[in-house]
Parts: structure tokens; sequence; C-alpha cells
């Protein structure tokens, strides 16, 4: 089995994959979680991530196979990580997660289809985006729902941060004859059956596990499983 690389979204922090990844190492199962900063990070935004993922993978053995996966606002990113990192891409998986567009699309103008984008740019301030919850406006009760256990929901909130525009402004690369490599989809959330129905028409493998949008924090070991089920039938 190969190497899965886990991306948070830019808005939330890397604890978002920890139990995900723990339960694909205790079954033998490589997982490595970059962390995807913008405090103190100077734009491109893009190219510093992909950078951050290019250095937490450099333990490993060059010769190591890598499946390249997203949740969320990570999902657009990974053509320029998968461009930019030396180890082999064998697959690329998104996980309740957006899609890339077309060559230098930025995050907001793939989602001005959905009204979100307008949302977001009614909320920055001084050039940043606020913090996550408040962001979507999410309320102490829609968190308790999202994340039932309240340690697991005490480390996510703690690394949320505000984010500058720029990180869903930025046009983000995506370079010609991408995907080169099997793709495959995870949908969580109704939210995102429209990304699910592209990925459909695409002819990628795509898998309907219900549940909230951060459900690799509800059920880890069931989402490990389906990454695993997943990079079977893509071939990886």
């Amino acid at each position: 089995m190969p190497t899965f690389v886990l991306l948070h979204s830019p808005l939330v922090g890397p604890f978002t994959w920890k139990p995900v990844a723990d339960v694909l190492k205790a079954g033998g199962t490589n997982a490595v979680v970059p962390t995807l900063g913008s405090e103190g990070v100077s734009p491109p935004f893009w190219k510093r991530h992909a950078e951050a993922v290019v250095d937490r993978l450099r333990s490993l053995p060059h010769a190591e196979r890598i499946v390249l996966t997203a949740h969320s606002g990570a999902g657009p990113l990974l053509p320029a990580v998968g461009r930019q990192i030396e180890h082999h891409v064998v697959g690329y998986m998104f996980v309740d997660a957006g899609l890339p567009g077309p060559d230098g699309a930025s995050r907001l103008k793939l989602l001005d289809s959905s009204g979100t984008a307008k949302r977001l740019r009614a909320r920055v301030t001084d050039g940043m985006l606020p913090v996550w919850t408040e962001l979507f406006d999410v309320t102490e009760e829609m968190i308790r729902d999202l994340i039932p256990d309240a340690g697991l929901r005490q480390d996510f909130l703690l690394e949320l941060r505000p984010t500058p525009l720029a990180v869903y402004d930025e046009p983000l690369p995506v370079f010609s004859g991408w995907p080169d490599a099997p793709c495959g989809y995870v949908k969580f959330s109704p939210a995102y059956e429209r990304e699910a129905e592209r990925a459909r028409r695409n002819a990628w493998r795509v898998l309907d596990l219900p549940g909230g949008h951060f459900h690799m924090l509800v059920e880890p070991r069931g989402v490990a499983d389906a990454l695993v089920h997943l990079a079977g039938s893509m071939g990886v």
C-alpha cells in the first residue's frame, strides 16, 4: 500500500486528519499529515503549501509511492502539490473536497456558482477571513453535532486561525495533462454532491460515506477503511 499524504483545508488545521492517520499507521499503512499554515507566509500561498508537503516528505525513501488525499479546500491544491513533490504520485483522492478547476482558477472562482464566494468576501476584515466557525456562522451546538467528542472538538478548535483572503483568491496552477494518475472521491455531506457528481462524470471511483463535513473526526476507522478500499478500487 502506498503512503497516504493527508492534506487539510487552509481554513482549519492538520488535526482534522490525525485520528485517521493514527488508524492507518496502526493497520500498517503509512500516513503523513503536513501542516499547511498561512501565518507568517508570503504569497503565493499555494507554492508555500506545496513546499510544506515537499519538506514533510523528505524523510521518505525516494521510491515511496504517494496517494495525495485532500479534504475540503485542499482539493484544488492537489495538482500543484503533485507537480512539486519528488515522489511518485500514484493517485489523487478528494474527501468532501472541492475539485481543481481550469489552470489559473482561484478557490473563490470555483465557488462562484454556489454563491459561497460572495459570502466569503463579505466576511473579510483587513484582508483576512475570520476563523472557520465565524466564517460559516457555526454555533456551539452545530460544532458539537459535527464533532461530538469533546476532546477532539477542543483540539480541532485550538488550531483555527484567521486566513488571508489571498489564499482563496489567488490563481492555482493545474498542469497540462492532469490528472496523471487515477482519481477517487469520498463524499460525506450533501454540500459536496455537486463535486461528487462531477467526479462520477469524470468516471472516477466515488464512495458515499454519509456524515458531517468532519466525519474523519467522528468515525476515523470507517474513513481510514474507506480510503484503503478506494485506493484498491483505483488500482493503486
